[in-house]
């Protein structure tokens, strides 16, 4: 699904990813952890195609194509989606228009016919009652004045809605309170699929301990210097991050 090979990439003059290599096969969960500054967020932001980031070594190829000149729009009709750290907030634009339109844009991608305002309101009262979602939020403006939980909510919403094949999930346990947690992982656990695959970027482990990824990635000074199963995670809690990383950082 998604192969990185010795990505370095900078920003404003600043080298933040050192040579990063790992691969994500279709099918897996893989988390990607470490310090703060470690490049984490550059990393998710540079699969997606957020502006600002320059790629000046390696590759990033996801489903036998490099992704490199690709806009991020296009990635997003490919089927790549990026859950955001802190997500935007959009006022003027009610969730359910915004929703509708990306919806859309996908479909129309895929080569399947477009739904109007009662076929797509049909699917997003299923999908909302499967997250346990108020269908008011439909109406509230993108975000606007939206809690923490009630903004991560609508991104596994709009992942629900979507179905991307790759799904980048940025911190999305920042700040979430011990009931939203749980709603994310079961969320994060609803989307699990054979043919898609996810990356979830978290400082904490205590997602992990709900979600059980297939694969976890410590990443330091811009490279992954661990990667394991389950148990390095439980390293990092126990040891922190600076025994685990000196152990292959030069």
């Amino acid at each position: 699904m998604l192969r990185i090979t010795n990505l370095h990439v900078e920003r404003e003059g600043k080298l933040i990813l050192r040579g990063v290599d790992f691969h994500l096969p279709a099918g897996q969960v893989h988390v990607v952890m470490g310090p703060n500054g470690a490049g984490k967020s550059t990393l998710a932001s540079v699969i997606a195609g957020w502006p600002g980031y320059g790629v000046t070594q390696g590759d990033i190829v996801y489903e036998g194509g490099s992704l490199l000149d690709l806009p991020p729009e296009q990635r997003a009709r490919q089927g790549i989606f990026l859950a955001f750290q802190h997500p935007v907030e959009v006022p003027g634009v009610a969730c359910a228009t915004f929703l509708k339109e990306a919806v859309n844009a996908v479909r129309q991608a895929r080569g399947e016919p477009v739904l109007d305002a009662a076929e797509f309101l049909t699917m997003a009262r299923e999908h909302m009652s499967r997250l346990g979602m108020s269908l008011d939020l439909l109406q509230r403006p993108l975000n606007d004045g939206f809690s923490g939980g009630e903004k991560k909510r609508g991104e596994m919403l709009q992942l629900s809605l979507l179905q991307p094949k790759l799904a980048v999930l940025d911190e999305p346990d920042s700040g979430l309170d011990i009931d939203a947690l749980n709603a994310l992982a079961d969320g994060i656990n609803r989307l699990r699929s054979p043919t898609r695959s996810l990356l979830v970027v978290t400082h904490y482990h205590r997602l992990l301990d709900l979600i059980q990824p297939d694969r976890v990635h410590v990443l330091a000074g811009g490279r992954v210097v661990q990667s394991g199963g389950g148990e390095l995670a439980q390293r990092v809690l126990a040891e922190g991050y600076c025994q685990v990383c000196q152990e292959n950082t030069p």
